[in-house]
């Protein structure tokens, strides 16, 4: 059978995988959510989650330093993918040798998706239908600020970095009814302390991760910004775009009220 991805790449699988190594974490998360415990025998360092997997099954190195030679140890016959999360060189290494299958997510649409055809391609249709149908319910749910609020969103410290437009981040940030003060730049720009100044900021969002900004980071930006409001957020509730965003409404609704 032939299956399309998100980069409008064909692969070929005679059968549903039966070894599968993902280099993804939210997408690892998703295949355990789809009940591919077995089919899954290679995750990267940062697969978090489930716990159990991250502590038995085999690592392949990092999302953006991947080990072929343990890739070829495991012998899979599907690799799943991000265009963002991973290095164009490594997944293009990896084509050469098996079928991988690439999501690239920039909204919620493209993780229904994305979730779509994961279930197509590893025979989990009808559990993957119904996670997307939960999500659906819960964003559906969900009641943004009625006044759009603006908001910098930062990855990282030194140099400072924030999520731009064209990201998975910044669509989150809409639906929560946050205006992204940097929408208008492309992926993470670094930014200085004089543009979030002048950016007419008055929520500044501290990500988990990558960085993991902590609390005493707080004052670092309150002092560039003293009127703005400072606060630490959950990484994973606005990046991870596989079966997390089962919990992401939720969340997000407690942001907005407080």
């Amino acid at each position: 059978m032939l299956f399309t991805d998100q980069l409008h790449r064909q692969i070929a699988l005679d059968n549903p995988p039966r070894r599968i190594v993902s280099l993804v974490p939210s997408q690892t998360e998703l295949l355990y959510s789809l009940g591919l415990e077995k089919e899954v025998v290679g995750i990267t360092k940062f697969c978090v989650h489930p716990l159990t997997w991250f502590r038995e099954k085999t690592r392949i190195g990092g999302t953006k330093n991947i080990h072929p030679g343990i890739i070829r140890q495991l012998s899979p016959d599907l690799i799943i993918a991000n265009k963002e999360e991973n290095l164009a060189a490594d997944v293009e290494l990896l084509m050469q040798e098996y079928p991988v299958w690439v999501s690239n997510i920039q909204t919620l649409e493209d993780a229904y998706s994305m979730i779509t055809s994961v279930g197509a391609i590893t025979d989990r249709v009808d559990a993957a239908a119904s996670l997307v149908s939960r999500i659906k319910a819960g964003f559906s749910s969900l009641q943004p600020f009625t006044t759009a609020i603006p908001t910098a969103y930062f990855i990282w410290r030194d140099p400072w970095m924030v999520a731009g437009g064209d990201t998975f981040i910044h669509h989150m940030l809409q639906l929560c009814g946050f205006r992204n003060v940097f929408g208008e730049q492309p992926r993470y720009p670094v930014i200085t302390a004089t543009q979030l100044a002048t950016s007419g900021c008055r929520k500044i969002l501290l990500s988990s991760e990558p960085y993991p900004f902590k609390e005493k980071h707080i004052a670092e930006l309150q002092a560039i910004l003293p009127d703005a409001h400072v606060q630490l957020v959950d990484g994973e509730m606005f990046s991870w775009y596989g079966s997390r965003l089962l919990e992401a409404p939720a969340y997000f609704q407690t942001l907005i009220k407080n």
